[in-house]
């Protein structure tokens, strides 16, 4: 299942999720600022050294934290092979 690593002051994350929920695409969300510094620095580490928001994971597949584009995110999930 996806994961969604994400916080809810986040602008960004807010779409995002709207648009996972919009879509019927399954998701995990993850609050980042209640995880352990274990899960934290994974996300940081998928984000070149610094956790942003929302970073994706789906089946061991990384999408770092970026700024919310409907058309950028659609073509992330494809190529993640989360939807079609």
């Amino acid at each position: 299942m996806l994961k969604v690593y994400a916080a809810k002051w986040c602008p960004h994350c807010v779409k995002t999720i709207q648009f996972l929920k919009d879509n019927y695409i399954e998701f995990n969300y993850i609050e980042i600022e209640e995880q352990t510094q274990d899960v934290i620095k994974i996300v940081a580490d998928a984000n070149g050294g610094d956790w942003i928001v929302p970073t994706l994971e789906f089946n061991g597949c990384w999408r770092p934290g970026k700024i919310y584009k409907e058309n950028e995110l659609r073509k992330d999930l494809k190529e993640m092979g989360v939807i079609m």
